[in-house]
């Protein structure tokens, strides 16, 4: 078989989208409000076992807070564990992304969540044990050092932009789970993201290894 393209998948109705913040309104950074917390994230989409997806859009926006001291930092992270699948569990948002034809009705094949204030876990395929995420491989990263000249009252300080628009978007085979986050050592205003996939039965995106 060859392998549908990004457009071809959308056509059929396998696009989809979620924003994580809502209008001004956006999601505290950190589980804590500042550093990132790894089983905390700002959004989590599990994919099944039997599911591919393409992420092949993601922008996350962060408001920076008040920096008080020099080397002060904001940051933020869309990340991937490969071998652990997101099952539902911490106290979140539960999202239902809308599909990219807009005569179709939202939904997804995987799971989706933001805003988690209670601790999540992925548990691997291989049936080892839920724990908190692992981070293995990671699609982008932006980190933003103040300086601190003079007092907090006259420091500038600018919206951080991470944008993941790859040339060639990865196959992320279930069981897995891509994630978001933000936050630093200050604490942030709040952030944004907005994320675009395509999504299908394994059989439908890719086609069978030889000798499997």
């Amino acid at each position: 078989m060859s392998i549908p393209t990004i457009e071809e998948l959308i056509q059929k109705g396998w696009g989809r989208s979620v924003t994580v913040g809502a209008l001004s309104t956006g999601i505290v950074g950190g589980g804590d409000g500042t550093v990132f917390d790894q089983d905390q994230p700002e959004f989590a989409i599990g994919v099944p076992a039997g599911v591919c997806i393409r992420p092949f859009y993601a922008e996350v926006v962060v408001q920076g807070g008040v920096a008080t001291t020099d080397s002060d930092e904001t940051e933020a992270l869309i990340a991937v564990d490969s071998l652990g699948l997101w099952t539902g569990d911490g106290t979140l948002t539960n999202e239902n992304p809308s599909n990219l034809r807009t005569d179709l009705d939202k939904g997804s094949m995987c799971r989706v969540g933001s805003a988690f204030t209670g601790n999540m876990t992925t548990t691997p395929g291989n049936g080892g044990t839920a724990a908190a995420p692992v981070l293995d491989m990671e699609l982008a990263r932006i980190v933003e050092i103040n300086d601190q000249a003079g007092t907090v009252a006259s420091a500038a300080y600018r919206i951080i932009r991470l944008e993941y628009e790859p040339n060639y978007p990865l196959f992320l085979v279930g069981p897995c789970t891509l994630l978001g986050y933000w936050g630093g050592t200050r604490a942030t205003v709040g952030g944004f993201a907005v994320i675009q996939w395509v999504e299908g039965p394994v059989s439908e995106m890719l086609p069978a290894l030889a000798g499997l």
